[in-house]
């Protein structure tokens, strides 16, 4: 089931993955006990929570406002949302990777 995650090189983003893909899961099984949405008290604390574990484990990012926000909608808690938020940070902070600068003169025999 959790096969994808082998392709995260980053331990940090495995435990990223896991925190938000349990959140989500127990927000969908759980629909009769957070079935009042933002009014719900354990809707409340299961999003503060895991709001709080992914920024300690990424650091803060943007991507976590909005969905927190959504969190709030009854009805949208439904969707995988934490799960969607771990994806595009973690998609983001792979892609910054530095790139390579050469030094001026001739061209670097190929790597192989």
């Amino acid at each position: 089931m959790f096969d994808f995650l082998k392709g995260v090189h980053s331990r940090e983003h495995r435990k990223a993955w896991f925190v938000a893909i349990m959140a989500d899961a127990i927000q969908i099984v759980g629909f009769p006990l957070f079935f009042p949405g933002g009014f719900s008290p354990a809707d409340i604390a299961l999003d503060f929570i895991t709001a709080a574990i992914l920024a300690k484990i990424l650091g803060w990012h943007w991507a976590f406002l909005p969905t927190f926000a959504a969190e709030l909608v009854p009805g949208l808690d439904l969707f995988p949302t934490w799960t969607a938020a771990v994806l595009f940070v973690t998609r983001t902070q792979m892609r910054t990777v530095e790139p390579e600068i050469l030094r001026p003169g001739p061209a670097p025999a190929p790597r192989r």
